[in-house]
């Protein structure tokens, strides 16, 4: 219960500065109806509920299972057998991505099994590159290095309006099911090693991971020529407190069964490795399966509260802002949102703390937390900007990449790792809920094209904190490399002064 109260404060404090500004737009610049608002309100309360949960279910069966699995994986010397069980791993837990059907659903002429079993192959095969990464100590920013312009140049021959929504596949695939567990994976297959790159090396899988998707679903999109079509969802006619329970009430049981059907084959997972290693005893078994039932619950009640409650105010708010005569008021609105929305991703706690433990105090998830809400509202604030000016998305992801690999060989390689999967995780289920909507309202109220203008928002989100992040391991390193020279600068003036007094007692002598 202790651990319990420690979660709801921190969802609290992540889910009530977004309640806020909502609350402070509704009555300002961008007028709701009472049912929406009321539809926000219900939702709000479902995430910090849920989100205090999901969090403290991760960490009693995710954690422990993606670690136990990442240290027998190391232990092993069959390497084709670890590359195997590495690609089924990715391909399951991809297939039980709930955000994944959502993607699947916007590109009609690829059929949507397809597209899952692709994308899902793509992971997979990024998960082995993964685990021999860590085995032959790879550096991460050469594989980035190499497989980035890659992605770029195959931009180039998909279908213009198609590349933000490949681009998007990235984040949404690393979403609050992948992320948790590939983490902890990544963590339990360096914690065999005992150099000192082990540490780095524990981060990098999600980041790895994430540009599978985005090459499936390119090269999907050159041999199928998908013509992709999207438009703003209907926003349902609630009229009393009633009508918005009973909102929540008709989508509750379908997240049920989504989160259900997502969670199954980690389950399973879980089982299998149990009967063949008995890594756990009896008292982790049961946690562990309480820890999946506090995990279950507490993504359904945060993905139907974000859905139901929070897509409709998003929407609506964009709307408004670009429907009104200070409709540039969107970029800084847009920042603002974006600053705190991205505390609220579930998974982001996942990963400051997993930084703090692994870096031993010296990266501090405030540092971590601080680094994400900048790179988020830069981001959302340019896609606000690209929404106005119909600006292509390319313009700022090519040079969005190639900073952040660049700056990537000057920074300690932890600050790379956190950095590129850190980009997975800010683009959960909140960036997909609440700012894609906000986007997509916004573009239709401006007259736009929801594809090229809207979409791209989730791979934006996704590159900003690339950049914000090594930033501070790149004044830390400086700062790091000062101290060094003045220290040094030091000792040899105290050195100077030692010949200088030897010299003058043998004078003396």
């Amino acid at each position: 219960m202790k651990l319990f109260k420690e979660k709801i404060f921190e969802s609290v404090s992540s889910v009530l500065p977004i309640a806020f500004i909502v609350l402070l737009l509704s009555i300002t610049i961008a007028v709701l109806n009472a049912g929406v608002l009321v539809l926000f309100l219900f939702g709000t309360l479902m995430l910090i509920f849920g989100m205090s949960l999901f969090t403290l279910g991760a960490e009693m069966s995710m954690q422990p299972l993606g670690e136990g699995i990442g240290v027998q994986l190391n232990k092993s010397r069959h390497l084709p057998i670890v590359l195997l069980c590495c690609f089924v791993l990715g391909v399951l837990i991809t297939i039980a991505e709930p955000d994944l059907t959502v993607l699947a659903q916007q590109i009609p002429s690829i059929p949507n099994m397809v597209l899952i079993l692709s994308v899902a192959i793509g992971v997979g095969l990024f998960l082995m590159l993964a685990m021999l990464r860590n085995r032959k100590g790879i550096k991460l920013n050469m594989l980035l290095l190499i497989f980035y312009p890659i992605v770029f140049i195959l931009a180039f021959f998909a279908p213009n309006d198609f590349i933000p929504a490949a681009f998007d596949s990235g984040g949404v695939t690393t979403g609050p099911i992948t992320v948790p567990f590939i983490m902890a994976l990544g963590a339990g297959m360096a914690s065999m090693r005992s150099d000192k790159h082990s540490g780095e090396d524990s981060f990098g899988l999600v980041a790895l991971c994430s540009i599978g998707p985005i090459l499936s679903v390119l090269i999907l999109s050159i041999f199928y020529h998908p013509t992709a079509t999207s438009e703003a969802t209907a926003i349902a006619d609630i009229q009393t407190t009633r009508d918005a329970i009973m909102a929540f009430a008709h989508e509750f049981p379908a997240y049920m069964e989504e989160v259900g059907i997502a969670l199954l084959p980690i389950a399973a997972v879980f089982a299998i490795f149990q009967l063949i290693y008995r890594r756990f005893h009896r008292h982790q078994v049961a946690k562990v399966m309480i820890g999946f039932l506090y995990t279950y619950f507490g993504l359904v009640l945060f993905l139907t509260g974000a859905n139901v409650g929070f897509m409709p105010a998003g929407q609506l708010i964009g709307a408004e802002i670009a429907g009104s005569d200070y409709k540039y008021v969107l970029i800084p609105v847009g920042m603002l949102i974006g600053y705190f929305v991205v505390a609220a991703e579930p998974a982001v706690h996942v990963l400051k703390k997993q930084v703090e433990e692994i870096s031993n105090g010296s990266i501090t998830q405030r540092s971590i937390g601080v680094a994400l809400s900048i790179g988020v509202a830069v981001s959302v604030g340019i896609s606000m900007l690209r929404v106005l000016a119909g600006i292509p998305i390319m313009f700022f992801l090519i040079p969005g990449y190639a900073i952040s690999l660049i700056i990537s060989f000057y920074v300690p390689p932890l600050y790379t790792g956190v950095a590129f999967d850190s980009g997975g995780v800010a683009s959960g289920p909140m960036t997909t809920t609440f700012i894609l909507p906000f986007a997509m309202g916004a573009c239709v109220a401006c007259g736009g094209d929801v594809l090229t203008d809207a979409f791209g928002i989730v791979a934006m989100v996704a590159m900003t904190p690339l950049i914000t992040i090594q930033i501070i391991g790149l004044v830390s390193e400086l700062r790091r490399k000062r101290i060094r020279r003045e220290a040094t600068a030091r000792i040899d003036q105290i050195d100077d002064c030692i010949i200088y007094y030897d010299r003058e007692e043998e004078e003396n002598a």
